[in-house]
This record gives structure tokens, C-alpha cells and sequence, in this order.
């Protein structure tokens, strides 16, 4: 595959555009969750201004009271265009895409169609809270297969739980996390080709939650888990909501590779009437007309991995902190500082940063937290000398 690296774009960074005064006037859950003497750093929202083409396509939308119910394969063709320029890879085929409400309810309605109740469900923690939330809550069973001191997939463990999984005949579902939300981790192309073997091997069905595919490091390339040999009865979550902060307005893409064409087509036809129409407007204008904003974007998170890793150096030496390939989320090792299992709390109640705590993670984040480094240099700056004052 040969994919376009994101460069300069010409854009101005839209991390410097908005003050703190401004941001505090939103009413997201990162903004009033918390007090105004609180700075968020939690949450997956960003502190930018919306893409110039998502605004003005929602806006045209409401001007002409467009806000009924989704319709067409404007969203899938956009996104089989992206991923060509971007990724290299032109085997999205529209056809075997379905719309659904967003990833998450997106991966129930995927496990759902290749396990059933009872059955079990491998995740590599530490992940995304909500794996283990969403996938109890459909009754299945979380089977968990860690990720190794290198916070990359262990291989050998994952086959371990993948035999552990398959035990009476039982069907087996592996939710991939690629890019790895919390550790920003980039699965290669060579993981995803063992992972593949080892789901084909035991006969698990891999359901990838894709996310944050478009929001990958520079020079680190993101390979789609349906790209690789081995993938081609997998089925795959993909959204432009992370990668230009559309959460609010819903939308997502289950897309099946060609060996799962058959699965897709058996998803509920009530399952498309989730998505938000305007979602899939300013979805589809994103990744059309927004890529020179997503640039400037990636550029600016660069720098923000550069000036953490510095500030931590500086003003908090003993966490350890590995700058992640992908995401707008650093996954930091607090143990050294003594604060106990959930030190979040401590940052939050003495330093009053809010971060995520890593307990919820699973396996692995006991005395971890998670920060959205999607901020200005600024606020960035005062959370870390605010911690720093926290735990001494």
C-alpha cells in the first residue's frame, strides 16, 4: 500500500485557536462535568474549532432544513476515497459497508451477528472502558488477554486466551482496538498478519474498532485490519468523529471485508435509522474537504507529544511516559510517585487536573491515568505544573 503522509498543510493549528474563557462557554461533558477551577484533560474531546467544510455543510443543511433521516452512500464513498489517498487501501468496497448510530453501538451490532449469548469476547487490556461495559451488558463474557511491558499485543498470551475462548466449541469474538486506545499504540502490519492467522487458526472472529485511524503520529502508517492477508472475514468500526471532534453529531461505518459480506448483510434494517443525518453530513465533509485542517492537526499533536514528554521530564520526572504513535491520548505511568492505585484522584482533588483513571482500563492500569493532550500548549503547561504542586 502506499499511503499520503500528513505534512504541512497551510493551516493554522487549530489546537492555538480558542482561550480558555472561550472553551468554558461549551456544554460538552468535558466542559461541565466539572467546576471552572477544574482543567479537563479527560474525556476525547478536543479544544478546537470545528473544519471549515464541516461547518459550512452543516450549516447549508439547516438553511435548507435538511435534518431528516439518512439516506445514500455519500459517507462510505467518502470514506473508500480517504482511505485510498491516505492508507494506500482501495479494497473499502461501498457495498459492503452498513451505517450505524457510532463505533461502539456499531461493535455490539458486529458481535452480535457472529456470537451469541453466553459467548466470549477477548479484549487487550489496558483498553477503553467501555469494551468491557458494552460487551457485559450484551451478555457476553470479557475474556482478557494483556498487553505486554512494551504495551504492544502479546501474541503468545493472545493465543492462550484465544484457545481458552473456543473451549466446548464456543463461538469467539476478538474486539481489536487499532490504533490502542489508551497507549496510542500503531499495530503493524506484520501483528495484524499473526493476529489474523491466530483468529483464522482458532476460528475468532475479529471486529476491529478503527476510530482513531486517521489520527496517526508522523511518519507512523496506520494498515487497516481488512487490508491485511488473513482479514478478509473480519468486520471493521471506522467513524470520522475522533480524528475532526464530531462526537455529538453521530455516525459510523461498519465495514465488513469480503469473506464477511454475508454477516453485514444480516445486520437489523432499524439499526440504520440511528445515525444523526446531519452527523453523516459533516462526516462526510470531513473526510472529503477536511484533510488540510486534519494536517494542521496532526502537526499540532506532534508538537503537544514533544512538549509533554518535556514538561513530564521537567516538572515530573518519575512518570513514565511513552509518546504514543496514533491518538490524542498519553498513557501515563504514575506508580513511581507513590500516589496509590488511582492517582487521577489525587491530581484532581489536590492539583485539580482531571484526567482519566486507568482502573477502568482492566489489567495493567492500576496507578495509570490517561491525558488528552488535544489542548492548547498552554493549558497543557498549567496541568502539568499543577500536578507537578499535586504530588509533592
Amino acid at each position: 500500500m502506499t499511503r499520503i503522509p500528513h505534512g504541512t498543510s497551510g493551516e493554522p493549528n487549530p489546537l492555538h485557536a480558542l482561550t480558555l474563557d472561550r472553551l468554558r462557554r461549551r456544554t460538552s461533558m468535558k466542559w461541565r462535568t466539572y467546576s471552572d477551577d477544574v482543567l479537563p484533560l479527560w474525556v476525547a474531546e478536543m479544544d478546537v474549532p470545528l473544519a471549515e467544510p464541516v461547518v459550512r455543510a452543516i450549516t447549508d443543511a439547516l438553511t435548507l432544513g435538511d435534518t431528516g433521516y439518512p439516506a445514500g452512500t455519500a459517507y462510505a464513498e467518502a470514506l473508500a476515497d480517504f482511505a485510498d489517498k491516505r492508507w494506500g487501501w482501495d479494497g473499502l468496497a461501498v457495498e459492503r459497508t452498513a451505517i450505524v448510530p457510532d463505533v461502539m453501538l456499531g461493535v455490539v451490532e458486529m458481535i452480535k451477528l457472529v456470537t451469541g449469548p453466553g459467548d466470549p469476547v477477548v479484549v487487550n487490556p489496558p483498553v477503553y472502558p467501555p469494551f468491557f461495559q458494552f460487551v457485559e451488558h450484551m451478555d457476553r463474557q470479557v475474556l482478557q488477554a494483556p498487553l505486554g511491558a512494551d504495551l504492544r499485543i502479546d501474541l503468545g498470551t493472545l493465543e492462550e486466551v484465544f484457545r481458552q475462548a473456543v473451549t466446548d466449541g464456543r463461538r469467539a469474538a476478538y474486539l481489536l482496538c487499532s490504533p490502542h486506545n489508551p497507549t496510542g499504540t500503531v499495530h503493524t502490519a506484520d501483528e495484524l498478519v499473526a493476529i489474523a492467522r491466530l483468529a483464522d487458526r482458532y476460528g475468532v472472529r475479529v471486529v476491529a474498532d478503527e476510530i482513531h485511524a486517521p489520527l496517526v503520529a508522523g511518519g507512523v502508517d496506520f494498515v487497516p485490519y481488512l487490508s491485511v492477508p488473513g482479514g478478509e472475514d473480519g468486520l471493521s468500526l471506522m467513524s470520522a468523529s475522533k480524528a475532526w471532534n464530531l462526537a455529538g453529531l453521530k455516525a459510523a461505518l461498519a465495514i465488513a471485508g469480503p469473506a464477511a459480506a454475508a454477516d453485514l448483510a444480516r445486520l437489523p434494517e432499524e439499526v440504520s435509522h440511528g445515525p444523526s443525518h446531519l452527523g453523516v453530513i459533516a462526516h462526510t465533509a470531513a473526510l472529503r474537504d477536511g484533510t488540510a485542517w486534519l494536517d494542521a492537526l496532526l502537526a499540532g499533536l506532534d508538537d503537544n507529544r514533544r512538549l509533554l514528554a518535556d514538561l513530564l521530564t521537567e516538572h515530573l520526572p518519575a512518570i513514565r511516559y511513552r509518546p504514543g504513535e496514533a491518538t490524542y491520548l498519553a498513557w501515563l505511568d504514575c506508580r513511581p510517585l507513590g500516589l496509590g492505585d488511582d492517582p487521577a484522584q489525587v491530581f484532581l482533588e489536590r492539583g485539580r487536573v482531571a484526567l482519566n483513571s486507568g482502573i477502568p482500563f482492566g489489567t495493567g492500569g492500576a496507578g495509570h491515568v490517561r491525558l488528552n493532550l488535544a489542548t492548547s500548549p498552554e493549558v497543557l503547561e498549567e496541568a502539568i505544573r499543577r500536578m507537578a504542586a499535586a504530588s509533592g
